[in-house]
């Protein structure tokens, strides 16, 4: 039995904020540390589980960790690693870094980055009692679990379930650099070298309608993603 209880550190919890921003730290969305997925099968089906409302024979959840932004990998193979080296797999079934595909759109060109949908929160899949508890909380760059208090709170069915689909969507979502009243160049077209207004943005077909000065008025001009950059 350790001497540790369920510290103070540990932290407190509420569930609407687990649903985060969709604009994240660049740096984050950008880093190449080891940014392949995990094998999530075991994941889907805890996914599927909770879309029929089913729960798990035995009593392991899913928990939410505190850990280093940027680290989240990292973390994820120590825990990995102590689950082995301290024969914890009857206790500790899953550790998950929850990441998403996205397009981004700069400088006129597009690519494919994977981007984590937590920045600083892994998934860990476990039977919580004192012995786990201490095997994850006591891991290099965790800083606690999330929790009411000083007691770690599991995932309710449907937040796991909402997880897994973002992280099975078919689409990579899209993401682009500008916004609404933001100053673009064109880059491409009858109106390159122009600068311009954005106006409306079209996310499902990728285009962007920008207000040029021809004339001495304004025009608006629709344009694809690819076409312009900011000014």
């Amino acid at each position: 039995m350790y001497e540790d209880d369920f510290r103070d550190e540990d932290v407190d919890f509420d569930p609407e904020p687990l649903y985060l921003d969709e604009e994240t730290d660049e740096s984050a969305a950008s880093e190449s540390e080891d940014t392949g997925l995990v094998d999530v099968s075991s994941v889907l089906s805890a996914g599927i589980q909770a879309l029929s409302g089913e729960e798990p024979a035995d009593d392991r959840k899913w928990y939410v960790v505190h850990c280093y932004s940027g680290q989240e990998n990292k973390v994820r193979h120590a825990i990995e690693q102590r689950i082995e080296t301290m024969g914890m797999q009857d206790k500790i079934f899953d550790v998950v870094v929850p990441t998403e595909e996205e397009i981004e759109v700069r400088e006129g060109k597009r690519r494919t980055i994977e981007r984590r949908v937590f920045p600083g929160y892994i998934l860990v899949q476990m039977k919580m009692d004192e012995d786990s508890w201490y095997v994850v909380r006591n891991t290099p760059g965790v800083t606690g679990f999330v929790g009411m208090g000083n007691e770690p709170t599991p995932l309710r069915p449907e937040e796991v379930s909402q997880i897994m689909r973002r992280m099975e969507a078919e689409a990579p979502k899209l993401k682009v650099t500008f916004k609404p009243g933001q100053k673009v160049r064109i880059v491409d077209g009858p109106f390159n070298e122009f600068i311009g207004t954005v106006g409306d943005i079209d996310m499902e077909k990728a285009k962007v309608r920008v207000l040029v000065s021809f004339f001495g008025r304004e025009v608006p001009v629709e344009l694809d993603f690819l076409q312009v950059e900011k000014a």
